[in-house]
């Protein structure tokens, strides 16, 4: 393999080494001189008043440094940050500060705080803090929680209903009208997207250390927004922003609940100017389980109207999103923003009707999750797909064949408001269908019903938006950012201020500019997640770090490749246009023999007094990207299931995933991301489910209730690929990173409702419900 063809080449993960053999550090590796460390106090309570709070026997505690309350922070330290609000927020409505004040809305909500010189100090006297509570009524289920006789969380707003979008149905009903009239049909359901909590591996942490001299902050935080936590918290805490210097080290897993700025980054922070002493955070597994914000909690009410061959000529979707106790950074939009583009899915339907409530209950925040609004969509869209089928007796394939998208279509403007770059949904479906063989499975699988066994084949043919920036799309700009630097050794350093957290961009951010500079990977250093070095970027979510991130580290290199041609071209006595580089070296066209190596070019601009007039000195370039639009990857997911009849139990035989995320820079990372996302997309189908009971109280707060997949659970996974590449940034890359979780849990769901012979079963698909299915049949 040369040097200049590593784009597409699937060389293994450079951040691997020093996280297999441990010598990664994380948060809580930090140890500093003086350090205290933070223990929260949080309610037992689902919705309850604070009387009264006494911390006099927890502050004369030996090793107790410091208590504080919601009073010890007034007027010091902000309100939690809620970036994109929807008009309530302004109001107050599910605005909170670090501490609860006067009220606790959810289990786990913080109350008080102590700092101790060790962990275990801090814990004892956590348990001395004494507080009198009035206990309420909690509003745990979310269309119960819409009624006017609920109770209310914000009393002066007397509501529990955030936001509502309500338009007009005089057009889509009259479509449905003329189809049933037609001798269409029109189906209807209602679909439950479980709340789900993110379980990463490593759970939040924070180190705060304030030093009084130069009245500057240093934050290290296991977070996905280096930059955006600096300036949130600089304005919380009432630093000046470049008195703010925040530092990510490894990220163990963050699926965006790491996409946030918590009342624990303020209140370390707090602490640490208070106290004078460094403050370490690290949030246990009951914590993180009760107090990491949750995913999905989407109820969504779909009616499809389809001709008799199937052809969808209208949909409706009613959402209810259950946003928990308090608003977050992005759960506001995450439906309607994220989801409601992306309802109609791959498919060429007409017209359709988005509506939608959003509801404050006494539960945990929800905010982002793998895929964020897009797997409740695409859920929604697939299982009205099925239904069609199932009401009309044809094949699932051939109703998504019949609906698709065509390729000629594109750019296509979806009647939910996206607009779709490229797309080849026919090709992805018709690639899955090949490789697990279906019109043979399909065969054997009415063989294996006609000896009584249950088995069943389920599709999911998705898609996604991503790769968030696109122009006046958003209330700030979402843009990203490379810098970077040749050193006169040749060597790159790319510092980028996207804040990559497992994805690999070490690795093919580094593949990007060894192709472009013709030079080995070995000789690129990728740099990321201090804002003291880093240029201003907005970090690591919605597959967006390759597609907007990799894009300016891309331009970046075509900058100064054209400059150090010009210097080139005056080593080599040639003009500029006849430079080429290739192999490590730029060269004449025409005359290969008059060439010399990259690494001579940097030494050249970097330590040379004869550079060309009107040449700068240096190879430094810091460049923004921020692109035109939104791309959007696709594939199908094809499962296959038996269910054990005597225990309920279902087992997946084969899983086939064909995704498209365009041009592919590294095949094995890309592969890498599916696996992970499809884990997680069967885990919400088939095992996980965050429960509270009707007072609040949280009864999944530790692994040994809440249900995650293990190996043995998981199938083999067959993977293949089409290539679809976009215009809309200069490497034709699209997302990968959430794919596998958009695509698979409606697949899992459709497969086992196959084998059932049933339209719908809502997840979790336990074998303890199947089981009672079952029985009833």
């Amino acid at each position: 393999m040369g040097i200049a063809a590593m784009l597409g080449t699937p060389i293994k993960r450079r951040e691997d080494p020093r996280l297999i053999t441990g010598q990664a550090t994380y948060v809580d590796d930090l140890k500093l001189l003086g350090l205290l460390h933070m223990v929260v106090l949080r309610s037992p309570y689902g919705h309850a008043r604070i009387l009264h709070i006494d911390t006099t026997e927890a502050r004369q505690y030996p090793g107790v440094v410091a208590v504080y309350t919601a009073q010890d922070l007034q007027g010091k330290v902000g309100n939690v940050a809620v970036a994109v609000p929807l008009g309530y927020i302004s109001e107050g409505m599910g605005c909170r500060g670090p501490l609860a004040s006067g009220k606790v809305r959810f289990y786990g909500d913080p109350v008080a705080v102590v700092l101790a010189e060790d962990p275990y100090s801090a814990r004892d006297a956590i348990d001395l803090i004494d507080i009198d509570y009035e206990p309420l009524p909690a509003a745990v289920d979310v269309e119960q929680a819409m009624q006017d006789d609920a109770p209310i969380l914000y009393e002066e707003f007397g509501t529990n209903i955030a936001y509502g979008m309500h338009p007009p149905s005089k057009e889509i009903d009259r479509i449905f009208a003329e189809t049933q009239a037609a001798g269409g049909v029109i189906v209807k359901t209602r679909l439950i997207n479980q709340r789900v909590a993110p379980v990463s591996m490593e759970t939040r942490g924070v180190v705060a250390d304030y030093r009084k001299a130069d009245q500057s902050l240093t934050i290290w935080s296991s977070s996905q927004i280096p930059h955006l936590l600096r300036n949130i918290l600089a304005v919380q805490i009432g630093l000046p922003q470049h008195k703010v210097r925040v530092i990510v080290p490894e990220v163990g897993g963050g699926f965006g609940s790491k996409l946030n700025v918590y009342p624990e980054e303020m209140l370390a922070a707090f602490a640490s100017m208070q106290t004078g002493h460094p403050v370490k955070w690290i949030e246990d597994r009951s914590e993180n389980l009760a107090v990491t914000v949750h995913g999905r909690d989407q109820i969504d009410y779909v009616e499809a109207a389809a001709t008799p061959e199937g052809k969808i000529t209208g949909l409706k979707v009613y959402g209810i999103s259950d946003l928990g106790a308090y608003s977050q950074l992005f759960t506001d939009v995450i439906m309607i923003a994220f989801g409601f583009p992306v309802s109609c899915g791959a498919y060429d339907i007409p017209a359709v009707h988005l509506s939608a409530d959003i509801v404050f209950t006494n539960k945990a925040p929800t905010d982002a999750y793998r895929g964020a609004g897009r797997p409740e969509a695409t859920y929604a869209i697939e299982r009205a797909i099925d239904l069609v089928a199932h009401r009309l007796g044809k094949d699932p394939a051939a109703v998504r064949f019949l609906n698709f998208i065509r390729p000629e279509q594109f750019p296509y403007k979806s009647a939910a408001g996206a607009t779709y770059d490229t797309g080849n949904y026919h090709a992805a479906l018709q690639k899955a269908m090949d490789l697990i063989d279906y019109p043979q499975l399909r065969l054997q699988q009415a063989q294996q019903r006609a000896e009584g066994r249950l088995v069943g084949l389920g599709i999911s043919s998705y898609i996604e938006i991503c790769g968030f920036g696109p122009k006046g799309t958003a209330p700030v700009g979402l843009y990203e950012s490379a810098r970077i630097r040749v050193e006169q050794s040749g060597t790159v350093m790319v510092y980028t201020g996207a804040s990559p957290h497992g994805q690999g961009e070490e690795t093919t951010f580094a593949q990007i500019v060894a192709d472009e500079f013709s030079i080995p990977v070995e000789q690129v250093l990728i740099l990321h997640g201090d804002t003291d070095s880093t240029p201003e970027g907005r970090g690591t979510y919605g597959s967006r770090t390759t597609a907007v991130g990799g894009a300016a580290v891309y331009n970046a290199v075509q900058k100064l490749k054209e400059k150090m041609k010009l210097i080139a071209s005056h080593l080599l006595e040639a003009s500029p246009e006849d430079i080429l580089l290739a192999d490590g070296k730029f060269s004449v066209a025409g005359s290969p023999q008059k060439a010399i190596p990259f690494s001579d070019v940097a030494t050249t601009a970097n330590l040379s007094n004869t550079l060309a007039p009107g040449i700068e000195p240096g190879l430094e370039i810091t460049v923004f990207f921020e692109p035109d639009a939104c791309v959007f990857p696709f594939g199908t997911h094809i499962c296959a299931v038996e269910i054990d009849k005597t225990t309920g139990e279902p087992h997946i035989t084969r899983f086939v995933a064909v995704d498209d995320c365009g041009r592919q820079l590294n095949p094995m990372i890309v592969q890498g991301q599916i696996h992970g996302g499809i884990a997680q997309g069967i885990g919400q189908a088939m095992y996980e489910g965050v429960v509270y009971n009707e007072d609040g109280q949280l009864l999944t707060a530790t692994l040994m209730d809440y249900a995650l997949p293990t190996a043995p659970e998981l199938p083999f996974f067959e993977l293949a690929h089409t290539v679809t590449p976009t215009p809309v940034n200069p490497l034709g890359v699209k997302g990968i990173g959430e794919a596998g979780t958009i695509g698979s849990t409606p697949a899992v769901v459709a497969a086992i409702a196959d084998a059932l012979g049933v339209p719908h079963i809502d997840m979790p698909l336990t074998s303890e419900k199947l089981w009672r299915l079952i029985q009833q049949r």
